[in-house]
């Protein structure tokens, strides 16, 4: 009896065993197949592979599901607690809604963004509490964004669908970038709009977003304005323009260096602040 005992032990372990490795096989083979193959042609055919990655997540949440299932049919003793927790189904029902409220939320969600797509995975975002990056990753249950610093953050669906997101490469992946430069008032204002529509024509990350009918009545691809006249400084703008928010960000700071670089050689002062102290005599 216990020889018998022992082997139906050893074949109910084998059997969730089994089950569980063939479940976690076909997840492996499912996400060998997404990334590598219809990834891969996804980008030869320049489409978007958002959906991929969903249905990757959808299929691994279907693949536990149904070796879970079939685990609890085949043990006796699993099968027999279902049925009495079937018995008492007005209370598991509450428990399982309450502990699968915020689970289902984020599939829905999910659905949400999959369809109507405020975003996509290699879009560069950023939400309202300041985080920037890129999106890596949309599963059933979460969005994972690569920031600068190579970290993962992890976003439940539900609550990044309520964020207020800044989407960079939505319809139009280029950037208008803004450029801030201070000039003395005793700096030649023309002079130092030169260096700078100068510096940033010479620059690789610029390009020409001007319209046809700019062009044609040849307004400048770099436009430079005064913007601020200060108590000690004035304010110039400079409107430049890259392909993407990192050639931006390489733009930005390359001409602010190259920009008082020359600003130096030519004399175009920047200024700082600057206190003048009255001194009075006692009388």
């Amino acid at each position: 009896m216990c020889k018998f005992e022992h082997m139906k032990s050893l074949h109910y372990a084998i059997l969730i065993i089994g089950s569980l490795a063939g479940a976690f096989l076909c997840i492996r083979i499912t996400r060998y197949a997404l990334k590598n193959i219809l990834y891969k042609y996804s980008k030869s055919m320049k489409e978007d592979p958002t959906s991929l990655w969903f249905i990757n997540s959808a299929i691994n949440f279907i693949f536990i599901s149904i070796a879970l299932f079939f685990i609890a049919s085949k043990i006796p003793f699993l099968s027999s607690l279902g049925k009495t927790l079937f018995a008492g189904a007005g209370v598991l029902a509450a428990v399982i809604g309450f502990a699968s409220q915020k689970a289902f939320s984020n599939i829905i969600s999910g659905v949400f963004i999959l369809l109507f797509k405020p975003f996509k995975i290699g879009d560069t975002v950023q939400i309202e509490n300041g985080m920037k990056g890129e999106i890596e990753e949309i599963s059933l249950r979460h969005t994972s964004i690569r920031n600068y610093e190579n970290l993962r953050i992890i976003i439940p669906n539900s609550i990044i669908s309520d964020q207020l997101i800044i989407n960079s490469d939505i319809e139009d992946n280029r950037v208008s970038k803004h450029l801030f430069i201070d000039i003395s008032y005793d700096s030649k204002i023309d002079k130092a709009v030169n260096i700078i529509r100068e510096q940033a024509l010479k620059h690789p990350n610029l390009i020409d977003a001007r319209t046809q009918k700019e062009k044609s009545e040849n307004l400048d691809q770099v436009v430079v304005r005064v913007v601020e006249l200060g108590s000690y400084y004035i304010r110039l703008r400079a409107n430049v323009w890259a392909s993407n928010t990192g050639r931006a960000f390489e733009l930005h700071c390359d001409l602010l260096k190259s920009i008082k670089e020359k600003f130096e050689e030519e004399g175009v002062e920047i200024p700082y602040p600057h206190q003048v102290e009255i001194h009075k005599e006692a009388t």
